[in-house]
């Protein structure tokens, strides 16, 4: 006969899981949206004197961005500009 360890039942392990499956499922969604809305990077479509998003670290060819939502404009600019060393 199996001996009964307390604490450590069939019933507590599958509560556990239940209740950690719905902050698993917001972690995930937080993790889904880190990017910023353009408006949030005030994102525009011109460059900013000689600095363009097609001249920064962040953009990913060929529209769009490590850090910003949606899809951008190579000679566009935001605040989360960094140039490429």
């Amino acid at each position: 006969m199996a001996k009964h360890q307390p604490g450590r039942s069939r019933r507590t392990f599958v509560g556990t899981a239940i209740a950690g499956l719905p902050a698993s499922l917001l972690l995930r969604a937080a993790a889904a949206s880190d990017k910023m809305t353009k408006p949030q990077a005030e994102y525009q479509d011109t460059p900013n004197g000689i600095y363009s998003c097609g001249l920064c670290t962040l953009f990913v060819a060929p529209d769009g961005c490590k850090v910003v939502e949606g899809s951008i404009s190579k000679d566009g600019w935001c605040k989360a500009f960094a140039p490429v060393d």
